[in-house]
């Protein structure tokens, strides 16, 4: 079982790099990409630390007296012979085109999402609580910023206040031509009441 764990862990680790190292980037050139994100850095340096003292208290925890674990020459051998093994598998299966496995996940689609979402602990942990607040938001971002307050706020509003604006001006300029002409309405409306 160790063996084998360790054979999987090394395609995995293997895949990933096979993948970052030699795919395209898929992003700009000129995008600017560093690993200088101190919030995250200080944070992966305290669990990089603790887990080593962790690790070593546990180890002191259960084996209080600590002792020379010497393997025969044959288990070492098979270690690295794992650990080759796992990486040629890892670069193997990343060069492999599944398409009948792709076929059966997509048959099996709520199967693979559930047993690929670590069985429920996702539902218990966050998803319940985070996933309506996010949709929610989702939802009043498409009615808001990319719906009807394009058209009543912002640049909108800005541009119908000013053709309304210049709309007055026009009327101001002529304010006795509106004059006479609000009067005339004005007596055809009395003439017509007194009819």
């Amino acid at each position: 079982l160790f063996f084998f764990s360790t054979g999987l862990t090394v395609c995995s680790s293997f895949r990933l790099m096979y993948y970052t190292m030699t795919t395209d980037l898929n992003c700009g050139s000129l995008n600017f990409l560093n690993d200088e994100g101190w919030i995250m850095l200080k944070g992966m340096l305290g669990l990089l630390i603790m887990s080593i003292i962790g690790g070593s208290v546990t180890n002191w925890l259960i084996f209080p007296t600590p002792f020379l674990i010497c393997l025969p020459y044959y288990l070492k051998m098979l270690f690295l012979f794992v650990c080759l093994l796992g990486g040629m598998m890892g670069y193997f299966i990343f060069n492999m085109k599944f398409y009948y496995y792709y076929i059966l996940m997509l048959k099996l689609y709520n199967m693979t999402f559930f047993l690929g979402s670590m069985w429920f602990m996702p539902y218990i942990s966050s998803y319940g609580i985070v996933n309506k607040p996010l949709s929610l938001g989702m939802e009043l971002i498409k009615s808001f910023d990319q719906g009807w307050s394009e058209y009543l706020g912002g640049q909108m509003l800005y541009y119908s206040m000013k053709n309304y604006s210049k709309f007055n001006q026009l009327i101001q300029n002529n304010s006795l031509k509106i004059y006479l002409l609000s009067f005339v309405l004005w007596m055809i409306i009395l003439l017509w009441m007194s009819v």
